[in-house]
């Protein structure tokens, strides 16, 4: 099959260019770049006053599957990947069964090839269980195929058995995902300590509970020497730290999700479980600070952690709600919207920090549009505003605080090794 990319203007993130030109496509590979293509029998994208991006990569996302299929699966969730315009995310290892071991994570390269969406990278989790106490089999996942390891939605408590974890993975050239988050400092919280915390009436989460863990890993990673990255930075204090480690030499990469930049506590002022996540959406200045993150390069990747959740789980009283907000399908708009239009970035820069930043950081052949490479493809419209619609999401569940929100920047397709998936004005 030839797909024929016609009229749009190629991105180049490592490069920060653009360029109008046409992309021929044959099968899996891209075969021809350049002005004025033709193509006989081929398939025509007209791509006229479009963005031709590299395929976009989502490195932080919760699958859900094995074990929480009423909540979303490997197909659901791939399916709302594209959707999003991701070809590729990265799972996170709290599934049930744990991906802890080489079944599990073989388990789920073997449900995304069935589903033949977006694909799928596992990460292995590091210690058995996510209990923090005994390592995972690390060696044996990684020959599986896990990109990365990590205990995300629970912290490894134990500086000593995130140390040896460090050891291990740098053996294996394999990153360790952080999930910087002290327990005996969130005690229970709920929201951003502070004062919108104290006028709902609602347990606050100290700051310094991220920032503790985050000075931890980076004193661990520069000593051992081991690629270290910090999910979903939502402190002022924790870009400070890894900015200042950056500088030191210490391996280290962030990333940040579009709720920390987007949003503030504020967003729970109706008590709105939707907006309970964690880490929790901090006050201004610290919105403030990871924007300044990312336009400084302290903050590498941008990232969705997609956390799906059925209705029933978060139609309950807050305390009582599960952390967590999906994230695939309003990623893009929400960056080219509150990143891009405001200068923050330029397109080029921002859609580096969803392409070949996450594929660096997790060993992954970085993402481009030349000849011989593979066609993972997303082609973006600037300039089409879509109002977000949950009740359209792919996604099995529901649980957005954007629902409403008027985004600018929409995937018009997504193309997996040669495979088209188009989409309308209204996202179908």
């Amino acid at each position: 099959m030839k797909i024929l990319i016609k009229g749009g203007t190629v991105v180049d993130p490592s490069a920060g260019t653009l360029r109008e030109l046409d992309v021929l496509v044959e099968d899996e590979r891209v075969i021809k770049v350049e002005a004025g293509i033709t193509a006989r029998g081929a398939t025509v994208l007209d791509t006229a006053g479009m963005l031709v991006s590299p395929g976009l990569i989502d490195m932080h996302v919760h699958l859900r599957e094995p074990g929480y299929e009423y909540k979303e699966t490997i197909a659901t969730g791939t399916a709302a990947a594209v959707r999003g315009g991701f070809t590729a995310v990265a799972a996170m290892p709290n599934t049930n069964p744990v991906a802890d071991t080489r079944a599990v994570i073989e388990y789920v390269k073997k449900q995304a090839s069935v589903a033949a969406n977006a694909r799928v990278y596992p990460v292995g989790a590091v210690t058995r269980g996510l209990e923090g106490n005994e390592l995972a089999e690390m060696g044996e996942m990684r020959e599986a195929g896990a990109v990365a390891f990590s205990n995300d939605g629970r912290p490894v408590v134990s500086a000593g058995v995130m140390r040896r974890a460090m050891q291990y993975a740098r053996m294996f050239g394999t990153p360790i995902i952080s999930h910087c988050e002290d327990d005996t400092l969130v005690d229970g919280g709920m929201m951003n300590e502070g004062l919108t915390a104290s006028v709902l009436g609602l347990k606050g989460i100290p700051a310094a509970a991220e920032e503790v863990m985050v000075a931890r890993d980076l004193l661990l990673a520069e000593a051992i020497g081991c690629a270290l990255h910090v999910a979903h930075v939502s402190t002022a204090g924790s870009v400070r730290l890894i900015r200042e480690a950056k500088r030191r030499g210490v391996p280290v990469t962030a990333e940040v999700t579009p709720h920390h930049f987007v949003l503030t506590e504020e967003a729970i002022a109706g008590y709105d479980t939707n907006a309970k996540v964690n880490p929790p959406l901090r006050s201004k200045a610290d919105v403030q600070a990871v924007l300044e993150g990312l336009a400084d390069g302290t903050i590498d990747v941008i990232a969705s952690d997609h956390a799906p959740h059925a209705d029933y789980e978060k139609a309950v009283e807050f305390d009582k709600a599960p952390f967590g907000l999906l994230g695939l399908e309003t990623t893009l708009g929400l960056v080219f919207t509150y990143i891009v239009e405001p200068g923050v970035l330029s397109a080029p820069q921002a859609l580096a920090r969803l392409t070949v930043n996450p594929a660096r950081v997790l060993g992954l052949a970085e993402p481009a549009i030349n000849p011989g490479a593979m066609a993972d493809i997303t082609v973006i419209d600037p300039n089409h505003e879509a109002q977000v619609n949950p009740d359209r999401f792919l996604s099995k569940s529901r649980n957005t605080p954007f629902g409403g929100f008027w985004l600018r920047g929409q995937p018009v397709a997504t193309i997996v090794a040669g495979k088209i998936f188009k989409f309308d004005q209204e996202g179908r």
